[in-house]
């Protein structure tokens, strides 16, 4: 099993040589009013680059400079209708394609304490019980994120071959496992994570004290489907 000092180093290896992460977690949106402009253009420029065509090739399309096309893509100009009907035409989709990004809602699930849905998977069969805390289909992000709280009790065994497509995150709220991971053993106690690819075969190897509770958030991709 790693020690704290070796799962340390191994954070710090792992982004060495690295930049930091591009998202800031605290950015904010641009104003209300510019949202519909910032729409525009991601959606002009990934229809675009779907087709293979450069800013210069949809240029000479539809008679726009560059410097407008330039602009538009990047949200910096409102475009008029004559604009938006132009690019319509030489990106072949509905002129009401510019505008799903500002139109589509976005989701949010709030479960009260307890009400979580209890449902059956792979590791029921040997005594895990499962309540999804939330789930949203078709969402903007192109990943489709499970969160889980998992509670093992004395009628649960171990179950140490999972694998499944994407990234899992475990966080140990009480109890103790011994978790594995490929061919690694994790000692997991309350305030204790790990974060792995799911591909590999992990599961608890060892219940050590009961009842053990532990949220587990499993993300893949939305397109893929789930073995």
């Amino acid at each position: 099993m790693k020690s704290k000092r070796e799962t340390a180093e191994q954070l710090e290896q792992a982004h060495s040589g690295r930049a930091p992460f591009s998202q800031d977690p605290h950015a904010v949106r641009e104003p209300k009013e510019n949202n519909l402009e910032m729409a525009i253009g991601h959606e002009v420029r990934a229809y675009r680059k779907k087709l293979g065509i450069t800013v210069t090739d949809l240029a000479a399309a539809t008679g726009i400079s560059l410097g407008m096309l330039s602009k538009i893509e990047n949200g910096n100009i409102s475009p008029s209708l004559t604009t938006l009907q132009s690019l319509s035409r030489a990106l072949g989709v509905p002129l009401t394609a510019f505008f799903r990004r500002f139109e589509e809602p976005r989701n949010a699930v709030f479960v009260k304490a307890g009400q979580g849905i209890e449902l059956e998977r792979r590791g029921t069969r040997a005594g895990h019980q499962y309540n999804l805390l939330g789930h949203i289909d078709n969402n903007t992000s192109g990943v489709i994120v499970e969160p889980y709280l998992i509670t093992l009790t004395t009628d649960s065994d171990i179950f140490p071959t999972f694998q499944h497509e994407g990234m899992e995150f475990l966080y140990m709220l009480e109890g103790e496992v011994v978790y594995r991971h490929g061919d690694q053993l994790f000692q997991m106690q309350p305030g204790d994570s790990l974060f792995f690819d799911a591909d590999a075969p992990h599961g608890p190897a060892e219940l050590v004290k009961l009842p053990s509770k532990y949220l587990s958030i499993i993300s893949y991709p939305q397109q893929s489907s789930k073995s």
